[in-house]
């Protein structure tokens, strides 16, 4: 069964929160706000934060930075996700994946479609690894946010879920890089 077995220890995780928008600056930014709030408050370390525009290059220059930073276990970016032509985070990460993650989609979708109906098609949704690093892209509203955050991602980020979750698989996530043994978390 699913839950929290207490008898392990919470190990907290570093995580990154980039927004992606042409029009959001940090005063105003709501979507990562919740994000913030949620990883500080579930005890994981905000260890950067920023916002980019709607650009491809843009948003990898980013994403790529991060991913090389030994203290970022995880990347979440909020924005870009829909149909119109500055939505480009998809395209933008993708090509980054070492392995997509189909699963994250699928549940995301799951969850957004018993809040928002149909409606949840007009997202693209999607995460996977570049290297060792988690990548969640998610939609840029505050509700989105909150529902792959306390859907997904709270429990998916905390080594006491069972019956599996990602922190405990982290040390080994090299072993598709074919480097050797992983870094302990």
């Amino acid at each position: 069964m699913a839950g929290i077995d207490q008898s392990r220890p919470f190990i907290a995780v570093g995580i990154a929160v980039l927004t992606v928008s042409d029009t959001r600056k940090l005063a105003d930014d709501r979507s990562g706000d919740t994000l913030a709030e949620r990883v500080e408050k579930s005890g994981h370390r905000l260890v950067a934060r920023d916002i980019t525009t709607d650009d491809t290059e843009a948003i990898r220059a980013v994403v790529s930075k991060w991913t090389e930073d030994k203290s970022i276990d995880v990347i979440i970016t909020t924005g870009g996700t829909g149909f119109t032509g500055r939505d480009v985070t998809p395209e933008a990460i993708e090509p980054l994946f070492d392995k997509k993650m189909d699963g994250f989609s699928e549940v995301f979708h799951r969850i957004s479609f018993d809040k928002i109906g149909t409606s949840t098609i007009q997202s693209r949704a999607t995460a996977g690894l570049i290297g060792t690093t988690f990548v969640f892209v998610l939609p840029g509203s505050p509700g989105a946010c909150r529902d792959a955050w306390d859907g997904i991602l709270a429990a998916q980020l905390d080594y006491r879920h069972m019956p599996c979750n990602f922190v405990e698989i982290m040390p080994r996530l090299d072993e598709h890089l074919k480097r050797g043994a992983g870094t302990a978390v």
